[in-house]
């Protein structure tokens, strides 16, 4: 029976960071076997990775859909085969839907090699701005998401979020990106809601820190970066900015090890 095991990534501690489900394989699996996996486990995403080249596949299912880049089951994987498998090697290697990721150890850290998804300045649609509770600084987007930068902290951090998730959910693309400058000993801070893809709130999204890394460095003038998901779990993304790439550094603790019987 396959392993499985509940990691929480970007976590200095247990209980902190995102959890994400992680499943080794040995062998291509199903579509929809994976998709149900994902739905019996209701984390963000639920990674799933087996032997490929000289690396792995990686896949990752949120309880709903399969998505194209997930940062923290990224981390989370690599700390799986590091750390509970063994994997005697300092560089790993996942081919996925966004291309090849690297991923390599860096003491107690694991270090993402991602591509950089700089927002593009939009102008604010009327959709937009039913979803947000003032006018932003500046609205942009990727491929993936919309992306706001808050005119101040305290809004970010108090703004009852809750209410403006179905306008949210009603917005195309995977979600919404909600940044602010500053923070406690941070760069910046941010809050990410994908209700789309059935995440109300991600507690900390590597993905999104290739869009808020870029974003951040460009109006900073700097490219080392410290940023805190301001979730209710919360979680810290160290990012380096280089080129066309972000590199995203966190750590991460198993907390459930065990064995699906399915």
């Amino acid at each position: 029976m396959p392993s499985l095991f509940l990691v929480d990534a970007f976590a200095n501690k247990p209980f902190t960071g995102n959890p994400a489900g992680v499943v080794p394989l040995t062998a291509t699996p199903d579509d929809r076997w994976m998709q149900q996996v994902a739905g019996e486990m209701n984390q963000a995403e639920t990674a799933f990775f087996w032997p490929e080249g000289d690396g792995y596949r990686l896949r990752w299912f949120t309880p709903t859909v399969e998505v194209d880049l997930c940062g923290h089951a990224t981390l989370a994987s690599a700390h799986v085969l590091w750390s509970e498998l063994s994997n005697p090697t300092s560089t790993l290697k996942f081919q996925t839907r966004s291309g090849e990721l690297v991923c390599h150890r860096e003491g107690e850290f694991v270090v993402l090699d991602f591509p950089s998804e700089h927002p593009v300045e939009m102008p604010l649609s009327e959709e937009l701005r039913t979803a947000l509770p003032a006018t932003p600084v500046w609205q942009g987007r990727n491929q993936m998401d919309h992306f706001v930068e808050l005119s101040s902290l305290d809004l970010l951090l108090e703004t009852a979020w809750s209410t403006y998730l179905p306008a949210i959910e009603a917005l195309a693309m995977r979600g919404l990106i909600v940044t602010a400058a500053g923070g406690d000993g941070v760069d910046f801070t941010s809050r990410c809601f994908f209700p789309q893809s059935g995440v109300p709130e991600d507690s900390v999204t590597g993905s999104a820190h290739c869009a808020l890394a870029p974003y951040w460095a460009s109006r900073l003038g700097k490219t080392e970066l410290t940023g805190y998901q301001a979730s209710p779990r919360g979680g810290f993304v160290h990012c380096t900015v280089a080129e066309n790439r972000v590199l995203l550094k966190g750590s991460a603790r198993t907390v459930v090890r065990g064995e699906l019987v399915v």
